[in-house]
């Protein structure tokens, strides 16, 4: 960790770039490159940021807090709004997650040689309302159950998954993005500042949970 924030500068700058490279159209949530005329590596307010984002990843990842009971309240409360509209919003997330990161649809094998749009593909709207659920369903159950549970899989299997498909630290930041604003659009007289909070919070207990399990399969 000492090392991570030694070399936070870089590390956060190079992160960003990464995530840009591999799917330019993540600039649009940053105010500050919309209307940018510098190179991306340039802009004097992406390295900052670009620090702070990495800090907070690493230490949300190596000190999660403990999810409290007003959190679970707000997490119970929008997903018992959400549930039954489950599998328009999961295929609403993946459709999100899409768009930000187009490449993130090779890590399917379903969407790799699909001949119709990527939402008409037959199969992808199961797969995303089973995500969708098991997420949110995680969130609700994380307090009383004091660990991360999944719904119908383990965590060994999700990590491997994870593992054999290449998803990187990339790919969860963009998914969390898409979760938390297809859940703000879901429930917009529900959402707050708390309610972002424990849904993010949520995501990175889930996460980090997976990526411990992130190995080949024995």
């Amino acid at each position: 960790m000492d090392s991570k924030k030694k070399n936070a500068g870089e590390l956060g700058l190079k992160f960003f770039l990464r995530t840009f490279e591999s799917a330019p159209s993540p600039k649009k949530p940053f105010s500050f490159l919309k209307d940018s005329d510098v190179p991306l590596e340039q802009d004097p307010n992406l390295k900052p940021h670009a620090v702070i984002s990495l800090l907070w990843a690493t230490m949300s990842t190596l000190e999660l807090k403990d999810f409290t009971e007003e959190q679970e309240a707000l997490v119970v409360k929008s997903w018992s709004a959400m549930k039954k509209n489950a599998s328009e919003l999961g295929l609403k997330f993946f459709l999100k997650i899409f768009e930000i990161a187009p490449s993130a649809q090779k890590l399917f094998s379903f969407l790799r040689d699909s001949t119709v749009p990527v939402e008409q593909n037959p199969k992808l709207k199961p797969h995303a309302m089973s995500v969708f659920i098991m997420t949110c369903e995680s969130a609700v159950q994380l307090r009383k159950a004091g660990k991360v549970t999944v719904r119908e899989s383990s965590l060994k299997k999700l990590g491997a998954t994870h593992f054999k498909y290449g998803v990187v630290d990339e790919h969860f930041e963009v998914t969390k993005f898409a979760l938390l604003e297809t859940i703000k659009e879901a429930v917009p007289e529900m959402w707050s500042p708390e309610m972002k909070e424990a849904w993010g919070q949520a995501y990175d207990q889930l996460v980090a949970a997976i990526k411990t399990e992130m190995k080949p399969t024995s």
